[in-house]
């Protein structure tokens, strides 16, 4: 109870801080560079909620994130704590995938709009890979990207279908693939519910799955490749026995 009151109130206060933050810079037309004040508000946005929960984030296989270069960050989902927890982790310039509906909200909406995070029209396939194009442009100029597999969270903690979108959108930005499983963020707070219950969240990160020279046609191969090995770390993790 007291970790959740603690985690509310800093969702708010944190947030509002800085959500404004970003907004002002972003009217005041501050670029955005490589761990600049978008990327550091950010990350520290994504720790300060971390620790509130307390909430501890362990990494097994950070070796694999490419030191120098773009990625394309593809993760399992199963909770917004999967969010925070990527975002506290992962350097450089790093940018979400959302679905559209998160532009909506109040000054979190607009802080990631200023940021540049990119927004998916889950229900308009056309205006999807529309937006995997543009972002896409981004990511071959020196931009990484988080893309969560599944779409959307997942009700059970169990890997769910993998949309085509994310691999598509790899493919186009010629960048390295990296798996991601995320593990633990379900029993911290699962879709649905506004408290949390502390505990151990564990990032596994895959090697990196390259996808040069792959076309369009390679999406379902890469989709599969991906989905192994983000099943294995769900082993890892005592998570296959849900």
């Amino acid at each position: 109870m007291l970790y959740s009151v603690r985690y509310l109130v800093a969702l708010l206060v944190v947030t509002v801080y800085y959500g404004v933050k970003c907004i002002i810079a972003g009217y005041l037309g501050v670029p955005n560079e490589e761990d600049g004040l978008y990327d550091q508000a950010g990350r520290r946005w994504a720790q300060k909620l971390i620790r509130a929960a307390g909430v501890t984030v362990h990494t097994k296989g950070l070796e694999h994130v490419p030191a120098k270069g773009p990625a394309v960050f593809v993760s399992n989902h199963q909770s917004f704590f999967d969010i925070l927890a990527l975002a506290a982790t992962l350097p450089g310039k790093l940018r979400f995938v959302a679905k559209k509906e998160m532009a909506k909200l109040p000054v979190l909406g607009q802080a990631m709009r200023a940021a540049g995070q990119i927004f998916i029209d889950r229900g308009n396939r056309a205006r999807a890979f529309e937006a995997y194009e543009e972002a896409a442009v981004a990511v071959r100029k020196g931009m990484s990207a988080v893309v969560f597999a599944e779409g959307t969270r997942s009700r059970t903690g169990e890997l769910q279908p993998f949309k085509k979108g994310p691999f598509v959108f790899a493919i186009a930005s010629r960048v390295p693939i990296v798996p991601v499983y995320s593990a633990g963020t379900f029993a911290v707070q699962p879709k649905g519910r506004i408290g949390i219950r502390r505990g151990p969240v564990t990032l596994y990160f895959g090697e990196p799955i390259p996808t040069e020279g792959l076309t369009y046609d390679d999406r379902e191969r890469l989709l599969q490749q991906t989905r192994v090995v983000m099943e294995r770390f769900r082993v890892d993790a005592g998570e296959d026995e849900r």
